[in-house]
């Protein structure tokens, strides 16, 4: 599954390095959400996957401090 590589991907990062990948996707979802405001934004499903992407790196994230 797609997911679940991108998972693995992203347990294989250092924390800096999630970080990192976390602001560049909150940035990427104001990005979206200001697009959808001004009705350019084609594809609003990305919206979505955004979202959980940003979740899935927080899990990641406060999984490897639990673990430290």
């Amino acid at each position: 599954m797609k997911t679940n590589k991108y998972v693995e991907e992203l347990a294989k990062k250092s924390a800096a390095e999630l970080n990192e990948e976390l602001v560049n996707a909150k940035k990427e979802l104001f990005n979206l959400r200001f697009q959808n405001a001004t009705n350019q934004l084609d594809n609003t499903s990305r919206i979505k996957e955004v979202r959980k992407n940003i979740a899935r790196i927080q899990t990641v994230l406060s999984a490897q401090s639990k673990q430290a």
